[in-house]
This record gives structure tokens, sequence and C-alpha cells, in this order.
């Protein structure tokens, strides 16, 4: 596949560049390329630009406030915000729940939460998890019992990435039991600032604190806020559910950090010589940056399908499992590359403005905390295992 974009695409690309160097407030871009943390301050800030822009959704359609942008210039547009740095706009608005809500949701509610997520107003969480249907989705036992006008929520969501951020949850509940347990499905909009509603963090492996338990108790949901059909929920949810695994090939996000590794492996010696001139470590970035370049062509060729009129289908979960082995991979190798230096645990080190002397070099101290993250991506989203049996069933027929 030749990859060297003609005289318009190259123009897109200029002007992309030249907007996100532009515009990007430097503070953010720091802590991107550093590894450190993101506020949600940091991510309002960078979403309300890109809104303004009105670049904030460019896979939308034009009449819901999309950007009419053709599959290569979104995949341009990915590439350079993470070439330059840029957080990725947090998925659960512009990602997962506005084309279910454009796609499949009422006049009223297209009107009313369309607006909200591309002007950044609603910040969404996903209410999928349960603790007893992690990869069984349709296994939740979160009850929503018809009750006039409302429905009565009652149950426990788990790994609600965000939850504290977030003032809206699109959530599965259990509304039927006949047929099969698929068929017994409702997606509900639910405010998250009611009563009934407690959130838990759950701290995660590297000291993160992004996923949350969610109790919903006696929740009121109006019925109007339920997307269309009551008991079809679940078709709701694949459709959705291939949204999110297109997004976690994050192919832009790997190039970036290959960079960082190649950076690394160029100052940083091992048995006397730069790392970069060992040849079995140079062989090691050689084949994940072969692996990469494999995925970005099936993307592009995935993109190319869904621009042409093809609604995202199963083989989205080879981007997803491909990608995220790939990320973890990437995190490996950047661990070996720093060595002892990316030991110490230095959890202040991930904080922005933070001036104690580092164990060795400044660039160290986030590496194991972004290792130790990266052992999420093949589980989450549905895991990887999953994601080989759809494969092998409808992508393969097997």
């Amino acid at each position: 596949m030749d990859l060297a974009f003609s005289g318009e695409y190259r123009e897109f690309q200029n002007n992309v560049r030249a907007f996100v160097a532009a515009n990007l407030p430097q503070d953010i871009r720091e802590k991107v390329t550093r590894g450190l943390r993101l506020a949600r301050d940091d991510h309002q800030r960078w979403q309300n630009i890109l809104s303004a822009k009105g670049w904030i959704a460019p896979g939308w359609p034009t009449e819901y406030g999309g950007t009419g942008w053709s599959a290569v210039q979104r995949y341009i547009f990915d590439e350079e915000c993470s070439r330059a740095g840029a957080p990725g706009v947090i998925p659960f608005g512009t990602k997962f729940v506005g084309p279910v809500i454009y796609t499949f949701g009422s006049d009223a509610q297209k009107s009313y939460y369309l607006p909200r997520i591309l002007n950044n107003d609603d910040w969404w969480c996903q209410g999928y998890s349960e603790p007893g249907a992690g990869s069984d989705l349709a296994s939740l036992q979160t009850w929503a019992v018809r009750d006039g006008d409302h429905y009565i929520v009652n149950g426990t969501k788990t790994w609600t990435t965000l939850a504290q951020w977030a003032t809206k949850m699109f959530c599965l509940v259990r509304t039927g039991t006949e047929g099969k347990k698929q068929e017994g499905i409702s997606f509900l909009l639910i405010d998250m600032a009611q009563p009934g509603i407690e959130i838990k963090p759950i701290v995660t492996f590297d000291g993160g604190r992004e996923i949350n338990m969610v109790h919903l108790t006696d929740v009121k949901v109006p019925v109007a806020d339920r997307v269309g059909d009551e008991n079809r929920g679940w078709t709701y949810a694949k459709f959705l559910l291939q949204h999110e695994r297109t997004g976690t090939a994050g192919v832009g996000h790997s190039k970036a950090q290959i960079r960082r590794l190649k950076d690394i492996a160029a100052r940083e010696k091992a048995g006397g010589r730069l790392l970069i001139d060992d040849p079995d470590f140079r062989a090691r970035i050689a084949e994940v940056e072969i692996e990469l370049q494999a995925l970005e062509y099936t993307d592009l060729r995935y993109l190319m399908q869904v621009a042409a009129g093809n609604p995202p289908g199963a083989e989205s979960s080879l981007l997803k499992l491909r990608g995220t082995e790939i990320q973890q991979r990437i995190s490996e190798l950047l661990m070996q590359a720093m060595g002892y230096y990316a030991q110490p645990w230095l959890p202040d080190a991930l904080e922005y403005g933070w001036n104690e002397d580092p164990v060795g070099p400044a660039d160290a101290a986030p590496l194991a905390a972004a290792y130790f993250n990266k052992r999420k991506t093949t589980i989450y989203g549905g895991t990887n295992e999953i994601q080989r049996n759809i494969i092998a069933k409808l992508v393969l027929g097997l």
C-alpha cells in the first residue's frame, strides 16, 4: 500500500499540523509526551479548543455536527494529534454513545444530547460491566423496573472508567427475562447527579484512579431516556462495541511511543555501546515496528470500507486484538531500554510540576506506571480471548 498522500491530503495534513501546533497548550503537550497524569481540566481545555474549531467529532455525519472528513482525513487528524502530543478525546461521548444516539435515538434525544456532547456540556461514562458480567455481558443483573413514566434502576456496575468525572452514564439494564438472555436488555441514558448513585474508586496496579465501582439504588430514569425499543438494548450495545474496538487500535499513539523508544535507545548504553547499536535490541524494535505497520495498513483498509458505507463489522475485533498486543509490547521494550532506572516507584513524579531529583533520566519515572497500566488493554472492551472467538466465528466462519 502506498501511504504517500496526494497534494490535497498533504495540504490538509499541513493545516491540521499548524492548527495543533498553534493551539495545543504547552503544559498539556508536556504532560502527554512525558507520560504524566492528566486532570479533567486538561481534557476539558483541549476538547473545548477542538469543539470551537468544529473538530471534536470527526466521525459524525455533518447533519449532526461532524466534520464531513473522509476516512483518510480522519486518519491524518489522529496521526497529527498523536505526533504533536495532544491527548485523545475521551471517547465515551463522541465515539461511543453519540453514534448510538444519532443512529437509534429519538428526535428529542438527538436534538438535546448531541449538541451537549459536541460542546462538552455532558461527560459520559459507560455502564456495561458488572461484578458477575464482564466478558459475559449478557449475564448482567442490573434491573430497570417500569413505574409509570420512569424506570427504577437497581444494581452495580464495575470497571467504570472516569465515572468520577461523568455527568451522564449510558447503561445496559435488564428489563425482561423472556427468550435468550440477550433479548431482555435495554439501553438507558442516566443522569449521574441524582440520589441513589454511589461512586467508589478502584485503585489500579499503577496507582491510577481512573476506574470505579458504581452502585445504583432506586435510581429514577425517564422512559424518554431509553434509546430505541425496550429489550433491544443488545443490538445497540453490539453497535457501540464495534466502534469502541475500532478506536482501540491506537496506531498513532503506538507510533509516537516507538519514536520515544528509539530516542531512549539512542542515548542509553548496554554492554559498553548504545542500545540502538545492539543487534538483538534493534531487531526487537524492528519487529514491533513491522507489526505496527501491518496493523496500520489493516486499519486503513477498514476505514475505507466504513467510508464506502459499510458499517463497522466483526473485523474491528482484529484491530482491538493486535492494537492492544502491540501497545503492551512497546511498553515492555521501553522498560527494557531504560533498565533499572525504570524500577523505582515514584508516584509523585507522575504529577506535573514535581521538582525532586529523579532517579536516573527524568523520563524514566513514568515508564513503570505506563507498563502496568497497559496490562489492562487486552482485557477491557471485551477480552482478547473473546475477540479471537468473534473473529473465528464471524470473520473466518469456523
